[in-house]
């Protein structure tokens, strides 16, 4: 590959701007916080930055329930501050990307307004309506992700509506030309006002079974998924019908149709189906999404084999497509307490980077992360998210991830003179921005070291991936980019590791990561805890 668009092998930064920083003392982070921090933000390397929903919103989900797909919520700022945030962005070299959740409005969007007063007005079909059976109970067994049923009774039109998420969460009916014509309006919107990329919140739940029928029953043995726990009775079924319909494929040809007048722009995609590595596959195939992620590599499986097998499995099934990474994200427990553990070092957070930069494909890292900042402990008293709230204790929800960006050691660690809308762990102001900056052994120049030093490694930036077969913790694969062969190998255990590794060849170590560095000598590979080896072909 000559002259590779822009995101591949891109990594990209994840804003949540609740919690960034807070500029006008109400608790709540704004868009003027983020314009405040783009030069701290480019100091880290990246190449892009996406920005979580910050559109006009009841605050339901926490952005994620949008009343106006084309406004910014007063809480945040205003259009001209987001405009001022691109140009800014754009001045520093950063691309910026925007969430765009198009599968479902919140009850208070105008559309919902007017589809849940009568059956026969103007947009009466805009949402998935559908009548109650004989005995009142809704039309089938489908089963919302934030707990029980997915259908809500409006008394208005006599029927219930889908919400796959929660009740003010209103499914939009794809099924309806008008609906799709109007998202993509939407989508225009915001790509005429120069933004770089989309990040498509849930892309594979628009459309919905048109005979509405029943998911079959899953087998205890096979609950899991991601964000719950078999006890959320949403893992008890296949989710064949309720998500994931063939039509949405022709709806992402559309959308990608819109984005190749923007020459320059990215569609990635969350995808989190039944088989989430197969629909990332076929959601990129030629003429439809650039990149998609799932959530795989966001579990608790901290293993080679899980790292290795999720992978391969994605390279043998996607031929057109490009994959994105993520091992954090704001949905799930912090990188550093999912796969370090308690007591983890936060510099096990640069071992955690360089992993996931060292895969083939793009990547997007969480806020935070870069200062190696834990999972913060939120009592129930002060929890905010509806999900954790429903399903406390044995799910605590997404508020442990999202709490402030600790800038300072201070009172509400710099992120603002108000009272935070989540409270700062005081393990977290520790581990400050301010404390770390000028620390040449710190996290975060640890951080930057790593996105800089990437940078200048095509093999890892855009080469093809082969794994070798390894035992326990040891993760090892080859990057090959044009006449160059790059060895990667992971030591993911506490202890020092010293095995045979059959490789044809002489390699030469490759320096400048700042990491615990491997050797290979002899065709034996020495590997301290937690360490990586990078070799060279010679």
């Amino acid at each position: 590959m000559t002259n590779p668009p822009w995101w591949r092998g891109a990594v990209t930064y994840q804003i949540y701007p609740r919690s960034f920083v807070d500029t006008n003392g109400d608790g709540v982070g704004d868009l003027p916080g983020i314009i405040e921090k783009l030069d701290y933000v480019a100091s880290l390397g990246v190449d892009a930055i996406w920005i979580s929903p910050f559109f006009k919103s009841p605050m339901a989900d926490y952005g994620y329930d949008i009343a106006d797909y084309c406004d910014v919520d007063p809480l945040f700022g205003s259009l001209r501050d987001f405009d001022r945030l691109l140009a800014k962005a754009h001045g520093l070299g950063i691309r910026v990307m925007i969430d765009q959740v198009l599968s479902h409005t919140s009850v208070e969007h105008a559309w919902f307004q007017e589809s849940r007063c009568s059956r026969d007005n103007p947009k009466a079909d805009w949402y998935v309506w559908a009548d109650a059976k004989e005995d009142g109970t809704p039309p089938n067994n489908w089963l919302s992700i934030f707990g029980g049923c997915a259908w809500q009774w409006e008394p208005r039109r006599g029927q219930y509506y889908l919400h796959n998420f929660l009740v003010s969460q209103p499914d939009l009916n794809f099924h309806n030309p008008q609906v799709r014509a109007a998202i993509l309006d939407c989508v225009r919107f915001w790509l005429e006002r120069g933004v770089d990329g989309l990040r498509l919140d849930a892309i594979n739940f628009c459309f919905h079974d048109r005979l509405l029928r029943d998911n079959p029953p899953k087998p205890k043995e096979q609950r899991v998924g991601r964000g719950f726990s078999p006890d959320n009775p949403y893992a008890f079924q296949y989710h064949w019908y309720n998500n994931t319909q063939p039509e949405n494929l022709a709806f992402l040809a559309e959308l990608r149709a819109l984005l190749d007048r923007y020459p320059g722009t990215v569609a990635l995609g969350e995808i989190s189906s039944e088989d989430s590595l197969a629909t990332m596959a076929e959601y990129t195939a030629a003429g439809r999404l650039h990149m998609g992620y799932s959530f795989e590599l966001l579990t608790d499986d901290f293993s080679a084999a899980h790292i290795r097998g999720t992978v391969q499995q994605l390279e043998a099934q996607m031929r057109d497509g490009w994959p994105c990474w993520a091992i954090s994200n704001h949905d799930v427990e912090r990188v550093l307490s999912r796969w370090g553990g308690d007591g983890a070092a936060p510099a096990l957070a640069n071992l955690f980077t360089a992993l996931v930069c060292s895969l083939r494909g793009s990547v997007c890292i969480y806020q935070g992360e870069e200062l190696g900042l834990t999972e913060a402990q939120v009592p129930y008293e002060a929890l905010k998210d509806p999900y954790g709230i429903a399903f406390w204790p044995q799910f605590k929800g997404r508020d442990g991830c999202r709490t402030p960006m600790p800038w300072t050691d201070g009172e509400h660690a710099g992120f603002s003179s108000g009272i935070p809308w989540l409270p700062v762990p005081t393990e977290h102001r520790a581990l400050a921005v301010a404390r770390q900056e000028n620390d040449p052994r710190s996290t975060l120049n640890g951080f930057r070291r790593i996105l800089r030093w990437r940078s200048a490694q095509p093999a890892l930036r855009w080469g093809d991936i082969r794994f070798l077969e390894t035992a326990e913790p040891l993760l090892a694969f080859t990057r090959s980019h044009g006449d160059e062969t790059v060895l990667v190998a992971f030591n993911l255990g506490a202890d020092a590791l010293d095995t045979g590794l059959a490789l044809d060849g002489d390699w030469q170590p490759i320096d400048g990561h700042g990491l615990a560095q491997g050797l290979l000598a002899g065709g034996r590979l020495r590997m301290p805890a937690h360490a990586a080896l990078f070799a060279r072909r010679a």
